[in-house]
């Protein structure tokens, strides 16, 4: 590549070192190798908690205006570094370069949007409390929960970042970061932009690494008030399992298995579009992915004809191609487990409508052509279980009550998606859908003021909005005899 690349896998107390453990940072697209990132250990992960826990105890007593500024200053150094960005997204995820933009304009909004709620902090503090007699008085104090671990993915690079770190910083914490060992590029850039934004020393850490090398060790240490993790439920499990040892609070954000509900009134032209953006976006990466289609039965014949053309003529290409439209799975890893998916659903009697291999002009990379099933039994992984792939199970249906089951029958509840052109039968669907967040004839659309979280197993807690903010807050009353 002809743009910089920082190696030093640790920023500690306002500044880089290089840590003992070498993390290969892949090309997903050409299966190269980008650079080799020198990540942390226990003892990097040890010296980031004791520079957050000293700078705590200044940075929790600043005012919500002076983070606010500071918030500000961030997302302005994003925006002056947004091609770089753009560049670095790209290179080592694997998705298209308008896709990395979006991420990138996200992450600029995510940081206004709490500077603003970090300026409004002050107003609110000691609010006073109505009581019931007249011999007490009582106000409420929002406090910084403390020094906060956040664990962020691989599939949206410093987008899940900036969800966690912008409201922990507005609310007055000090934070060590973990990013993805995958995807570290971008977040070490954003590093670099947040140790020029004028943010005190300590209260920003960075350590790269592994799982069981930084995460483990972050989870487990009693210093940790909270830990906020993004990921696969099996390893939120395994956090919150270390976190329970000292009582820590969690926020986890982890796994879908969404549904698109065309109903019978439905315009077939928009339900595609929704199904394309719903599963091949990121080339299916996404927790929000809404991987099965229920459709009406007097559309489905037609719909999945669409459905099938539009996909087979999704351009697959290197993400910096000019007309490319999906571009590659982030590592070997993860291409292989989709594969293996795939597998498994053509074993398990579910129709392969288009897709399921590598692209011909594509002999390099971890390429996958957007792929639908039909015909996939209720009860195989295909239709369960989180694929994190461009795969789409088409299903029919004969009432609205019919749909709703299918879509509720699942460990997950995060997003749901209603194609209709009744705007009450729209509204009337969409609560009856147990999912934190539905979009009615809307692409997948997300505001930082509107909450990011799940039902059942998708979610503990919520993300962006007020309740993000709140998720790094502690309440406080004080009771005053007079």
């Amino acid at each position: 590549m002809s743009f910089p690349i920082r190696l030093d896998g640790l920023f500690i107390n306002g500044h880089w070192s290089a840590g003992r453990e070498h993390l290969r940072v892949i090309n997903p697209a050409s299966e190269a190798l980008l650079t080799t990132v020198n990540g942390g250990d226990e003892q990097a992960v040890d010296q980031a908690i004791s520079a957050a826990t000293e700078a705590f105890t200044h940075w929790s007593q600043t005012t919500g205006a002076e983070r606010g500024t500071i918030l500000r200053n961030i997302a302005n150094g994003v925006r002056n570094g947004r091609d770089h960005l753009m560049k670095l997204q790209s290179s080592n995820n694997g998705k298209p370069l308008f896709e990395a933009a979006i991420d990138v304009d996200d992450v600029i909004a995510t940081f206004e949007y709490y500077a603003e709620l970090a300026a409004g902090l002050d107003a609110q503090q000691d609010s006073p409390v109505a009581l019931p007699s007249d011999d007490f008085s009582a106000r409420l104090r929002r406090e910084p929960c403390g020094v906060v671990g956040l664990i962020v993915p691989w599939n949206f690079p410093m987008v899940t970042t900036a969800w966690k770190l912008a409201p922990a910083l507005a609310a007055g914490c000090c934070v060590v970061l973990k990013p993805s060992e995958v995807t570290p590029l971008a977040e070490l850039e954003l590093a670099s932009i947040i140790a020029e934004s004028g943010l005190p020393d300590g209260v920003f850490n960075l350590v790269c690494g592994t799982g069981l090398a930084v995460g483990a060790p972050l989870s487990a240490d009693p210093r940790i008030a909270k830990i906020s993790f993004t990921g696969s439920n099996a390893v939120g499990v395994q956090v919150m399992q270390r976190a329970a040892e000292t009582v820590k609070g969690v926020s986890l954000e982890l796994g879908g298995k969404s549904s698109l509900l065309v109903l019978d009134d439905a315009d077939l032209e928009l339900a595609v579009d929704l199904a394309c953006g719903g599963g091949f976006f990121n080339a299916g990466q996404m927790c929000s992915a809404t991987s099965r289609v229920l459709v009406a039965d007097e559309l489905a014949d037609e719909f999945l004809e669409r459905l099938q053309k539009r996909a087979q003529a999704i351009r697959v290409a290197d993400p910096f191609d000019p007309d490319v439209e999906m571009g590659a799975l982030v590592n070997q890893a993860q291409y292989q487990r989709v594969l293996g998916h795939i597998d498994r659903g053509l074993s398990a009697g579910a129709k392969l409508v288009c897709g399921g291999n590598r692209p011909a002009h594509l002999p390099r990379g971890y390429f996958l052509q957007p792929t639908v099933f039909t015909q996939v039994p209720l009860d195989s992984a295909l239709w369960c279980e989180e694929i994190f792939g461009p795969v789409l199970c088409v299903r029919s249906f004969s009432s609205e009550a019919e749909a709703i089951a299918l879509a509720n029958d699942s460990q997950f509840g995060l997003v749901a998606t209603v194609v209709t052109r009744n705007a009450e039968t729209a509204d009337r669907v969409a609560n009856a859908l147990q999912a934190g967040l539905v979009w009615l004839n809307a692409p997948q659309v997300i505001f930082p003021q509107t909450a990011w979280g799940g039902y059942k197993q998708s979610s503990i807690g919520r993300e962006l909005g007020p309740w993000g903010l709140a998720a790094f807050q502690e309440i406080k009353h004080v009771i005053r005899a007079v």
